[in-house]
């Protein structure tokens, strides 16, 4: 996938110079807001954390509290969650999900449905070190039943690597039985099997799932299951699938006219791709809603906010 963002590190890199530029454009009255999203969308995160480190030596301020205090609103967090590290990120999103009153459940199904094992691990070890807990527990203590063990079996992150010839026909009947062709359903099945093969293997078993039943893996899991166990379970397979499919769909599902615009998904989706399949996104985008990714943007959001989407979604022909 190396090179499907829309986001690269600039050449001309000098993380003293920018750190400067932004001092200034957050200096005396008024913020120039263009100036700050033109500079950080020039830059891959790696760069912005050495542009972070150069303000603080420069200045003996932290960029971040800076940005928060001279910018508001989606855009401050759209910025923001640019500035910060990947995993920090996806930490920091998991850890808002779950404090406070109820729990997020979209954000823990979004990142740990669509996280390669490693990052998962990161994740994990990031979380205990920034908020002195273990993210399992965390989670185990949020939710319950069929769902919480999905989680926690994703949150292991040791899915199996590549394909496991001998089990593709024995992992569709198991699942045929545990779902279309009982009585009530096994989710047990669903959850192991789902939760704990290679994506490659998997997309091996919807295939000869179909030719079993009938049906497609997510018509019988919607027709299976319900409630949050459901949309865990259709994230699992959608990223099997392919994530770039996945992420068109939840930006879609961001944006969908009438409904009012979910922004925390759309600023997460927006920072969390752009350095690694947002060109496949916009791409899968328009092949699933014959429509472009960037018209949607334009239609939804305004000002500052809206151009910095923009130029994270990569022109005028996504």
């Amino acid at each position: 996938m190396a090179g499907r963002g829309t986001v690269k590190a600039s050449g001309n890199f000098n993380p003293n110079a920018d750190a400067e530029a932004l001092q200034k454009a957050m200096k005396g009255l008024g913020t120039d807001e263009e100036a700050i999203l033109k500079l950080v969308i020039a830059r891959s995160n790696a760069q912005r954390q050495e542009i972070k480190a150069a303000y603080k030596t420069l200045f003996g301020k932290d960029l971040i509290k800076d940005l928060r205090g001279e910018l508001t609103g989606k855009f401050e967090d759209l910025i923001v969650g640019l500035m910060t590290a990947p995993i920090a990120y996806d930490a920091e999103s998991l850890h808002k999900a779950i404090k406070g009153a109820g729990t997020k459940d979209k954000v823990l199904v979004e990142i740990l449905a669509s996280r390669k094992p490693q990052q998962v691990k990161d994740i994990v070890a990031l979380y205990k070190k920034e908020y002195g807990h273990n993210l399992e527990d965390d989670v185990c203590h949020d939710t319950s039943g069929h769902y919480k063990r999905l989680l926690v079996i994703l949150l292991q992150a040791s899915r199996q690597t590549g394909l496991q010839q001998e089990l593709i026909e024995a992992d569709a009947q198991a699942l045929f039985k545990a779902g279309e062709q009982k009585f009530g359903t096994d989710e047990d099945t669903f959850i192991t099997i789902l939760g704990n093969r290679s994506n490659e293997h998997l997309r091996k078993v919807f295939d000869a799932y179909m030719k079993l039943s009938g049906f497609e893996m997510e018509e019988s899991i919607k027709r299976e299951t319900s409630g949050h166990l459901r949309e865990l379970l259709l994230a699992v397979v959608k990223c099997a699938r392919g994530v770039p499919m996945y992420f068109a769909e939840t930006l879609y599902n961001s944006m969908k006219q009438g409904l009012g615009t979910d922004d925390d998904t759309l600023i997460r989706v927006m920072v969390t791709r752009s350095e690694v399949d947002m060109l496949d996104i916009r791409a899968e985008y328009r092949r699933m809603f014959a429509g472009s990714l960037h018209a949607a943007i334009t239609g939804d959001t305004s000002g500052h906010y809206r151009n910095a989407l923009l130029l994270l979604c990569g022109g005028n022909d996504a």
